[in-house]
């Protein structure tokens, strides 16, 4: 149990980052709501600077805090100082201007972009496969979750760990050989995140540029659906990247996809091309396969996109290793995963 009075204790002898001066100094503390009962504690704190990997550094240790003061659970959001207080801080010297560009991982780093038209085509799936996929063929891969609102892959991949931090870069956690980073390693207990799309500029940012990854071949980025915000912020972060559209064989799943396809026609991303997920479902007892979301949607796809089909996938589950459960990838001998390997391997080719 933690009441609202030793929450703000706790929080009052941290410092903010950039300024490192306590949050009782700087007026950082903005709200502390504690539900007793629950031992649930929720914050607002502002900083000098939100969206950087120091406050990614400085949530994991307010969270770290807080359950050692009691806490079960901790909600955080954050928000930036006043621009009176800002104002003080660079008066005083406290506050420098450190802006700096996008850094490409290595001159060598292809960025390939997969993308949907909508939710629930099995996008996220897609991702993690490929990028494993990629790594069984001895190629060097990282992997963005880029769906900051509706991040998956850690679970997908079964991560239970989250990644370190050595001076300035966030060091990514690497699983079956692919460097993982994503926004579901920096909220606590499966929290939404509450953002709006500046912010979400800033962390996607972040993830190109203070992350360590090293010297990679392919960089795969987990868009979310359909082509908002993040999606237009990859676009301009990454005027040479390439896409990969997933849709099922249904029409409509089809038809929004397209939208995908032609964002990135209009901004010059070359179309790898089209992966059809969800094609068939075969029946271990018969061997025949149910249509079960019609068909023709990837191949309808692939032609108005003036591209191919990679390859389409079928409806099973992998098969589940409880000593080490990973939900989402399949085996390198399981039929999808090979599947996903002959995809990976028409990948390396096309992309010579």
């Amino acid at each position: 149990m933690i009441t609202e009075q030793q929450a703000y204790d706790v929080l009052k002898k941290m410092e903010d980052p950039l300024l490192h001066k306590t949050l009782e100094e700087t007026n950082g503390i903005l709200e502390v709501k504690a539900k007793e009962e629950k031992a649930h504690v929720s914050v607002k704190i502002a900083l000098a600077k939100t969206g950087t990997p120091e406050q990614l550094q400085f949530q994991m240790k307010v969270v770290d805090a807080l359950k050692k003061a009691g806490a079960a659970t901790v909600g955080i959001r954050f928000d930036t100082l006043s621009e009176e207080e800002l104002e003080k801080h660079r008066a005083s010297g406290d506050l420098q201007s450190d802006e700096g560009g996008l850094l490409s991982p290595n001159s060598k780093t292809t960025f390939i972009a997969i993308a949907s038209g909508k939710g629930g085509v099995g996008k996220s799936t897609v991702s993690v496969n490929l990028a494993v996929a990629l790594a069984r063929l001895g190629k060097k891969v990282g992997l963005i979750d880029a769906d900051i609102y509706g991040f998956s892959v850690p679970d997908m991949m079964g991560i239970t760990n989250r990644p370190k931090v050595r001076g300035n870069q966030i060091i990514p956690v690497e699983r079956f050989g692919v460097k993982v980073i994503s926004m579901g390693f920096f909220v606590e207990d499966n929290s939404p995140v509450i953002w709006r799309g500046p912010m979400l500029g800033k962390m996607l940012n972040n993830f190109f540029t203070e992350v360590e990854w090293g010297d990679i071949d392919y960089l795969l980025l987990d868009l979310p659906p359909g082509t908002g915000d993040v999606a237009l912020d990859v676009h301009t972060m990454l005027p040479s990247c390439k896409e990969i559209i997933v849709t099922t064989p249904h029409p409509t799943a089809a038809f929004v996809a397209a939208r995908a396809g032609a964002m990135a026609l209009r901004t010059n991303h070359e179309i790898l091309g089209v992966i059809e997920n969800m094609s068939y479902f075969e029946s271990k007892l018969t061997g025949e396969k149910e249509l079960v979301f019609g068909q023709g949607g990837g191949d309808k796809l692939a032609e108005e996109l003036q591209t191919e089909v990679l390859g389409k996938l079928p409806l099973q589950q992998p098969d589940w290793n409880e000593d080490d459960f990973a939900p989402s990838i399949y085996g390198e001998d399981h039929n999808i995963g090979r599947i996903y390997g002959d995809i990976a391997e028409k990948m390396v080719q096309l992309l010579g």
